[in-house]
């Protein structure tokens, strides 16, 4: 299932009251005609660019500023706002009727990513976590900024291989590199972005905002994320690998960004598990959540590894605060299920009603009607 279609610059229109909003991005020349097509062009790329066979021994040294032409610049995709990366600072102009939405996510190796992990995964993960918080919000992504902890013994090659990475998700997504930083440092490698996106003012979707009745929907399915982090120390059952891909390279739910901006009146991305960020809407929005654990929609890896534990109840339970999903949860209005459900579906992604937003403060787990709440939600923050 293609993702990107529905984030293309090809396909943006003007604004109107019924066409989807899928604003353009700004070329130098745009004034009243910020919505035309872009006209300027991606610089050329050198065709070693990407080589992976390029050894550190037969690169020529590279100060920041060639680090910057090679590398970087090209991940701006000529967009304008970037200044091709020349200045100390990007240049966005304002969009009248539209709110700016702006998320940022650090990650930090063998905490966030494994260590060891391929740089352009790494560099994937990077950019799919931050449009996952944009896709809970209904915004249109439109670019980052980037800042780069290099360990000791970063080569040459590893750069190449982490820009990559964001080439192949910045093409996929339509998003742009807008500007950044990168230091050296002594520890772990730590990678950061700053993503921004566009929403017709007022149109966001907050945590705060769920109503007594509503209805608990999630997208997609739970526990692969934490089963497939399982799976890749080898105890978990992967035989396609299916669950480890999910962890390395989750999908961000970009496409039903409108679904829930006509829909959802509170969201979330699931980062921290189910259950907590389920908890996470519930105190915004001054409210107690129900989730019900029968309800969980799973993958077959997940099913299958569900089958083989003694007790279903704790396995769902860890299913749903394992964490890494970043799926959305949201609350719906009850009349509104069927149709938020059909527009979902008609973006390609499944969503399931899961449970239901009450009086009261906190949350609740049921398992065959039964309350089993543990003490921990998911993903504690250091």
């Amino acid at each position: 299932m293609s993702r990107s279609p529905s984030l293309s610059s090809r396909d943006r229109n003007p604004v109107s009251s019924t066409a989807p909003w899928t604003p353009s991005r700004v070329t130098p020349e745009a004034d009243d005609d910020w919505f035309d097509e872009p006209t300027a062009q991606a610089p050329a790329v050198d065709e070693a660019w990407f080589d992976e066979a390029a050894t550190p021994a037969a690169a020529p040294p590279v100060d920041e500023f060639g680090l910057i032409e090679r590398l970087l610049r090209p991940l701006t995709r000529g967009d304008a706002a970037a200044l091709s990366l020349l200045d100390d600072a990007a240049v966005l102009p304002s969009r009248p009727g539209y709110d700016l939405v702006i998320t940022k996510d650090a990650m930090v190796a063998g905490v966030h990513f494994l260590a060891g992990e391929d740089l352009d995964v790494v560099a994937k993960r990077l950019l799919r976590t931050n449009l996952s918080d944009l896709a809970a919000k209904g915004a249109v992504p439109y670019g980052y900024f980037l800042a780069v902890g290099w360990p000791s013994g970063t080569t040459l090659t590893d750069r190449e291989i982490f820009a990559r990475g964001l080439a192949e998700d910045g093409e996929l997504y339509d998003v742009s590199l807008l500007g950044g930083d990168t230091v050296a440092t002594s520890g772990p490698m730590v990678v950061s972005a700053t993503f921004l996106g566009w929403v017709p003012s007022g149109d966001a979707v907050l945590r705060k905002g769920a109503r007594i009745g509503d209805r608990l929907m999630v997208s997609g399915t739970i526990g692969d994320g934490w089963l497939g982090l399982l799976a890749h120390w080898g105890e978990v059952e992967d035989p396609d690998g299916g669950l480890v891909r999910r962890y390395r390279l989750p999908p961000p739910r970009l496409a039903i960004r409108d679904a829930l901006r006509a829909y959802a009146r509170a969201a979330a991305d699931v980062s921290d598990g189910l259950l907590a960020d389920a908890a996470h809407v519930a105190k915004a929005s001054g409210l107690r959540v129900k989730v019900d654990l029968d309800r969980l929609p799973l993958s077959p890896g997940a099913r299958h590894w569900l089958g083989a534990q003694p007790e279903a109840g704790e396995a769902r339970m860890s299913l749903a605060s394992g964490g890494d999903d970043y799926e959305i949860v949201c609350a719906v209005d009850p009349t509104d299920v069927a149709a938020f459900q059909a527009a979902a579906m008609a973006a390609g992604v499944p969503v399931r009603d899961i449970g239901e937003f009450v009086e009261g403060e906190g949350i609740c787990a049921l398992f065959k009607g039964k309350d089993i709440t543990p003490e921990r939600l998911g993903w504690l923050h250091g």
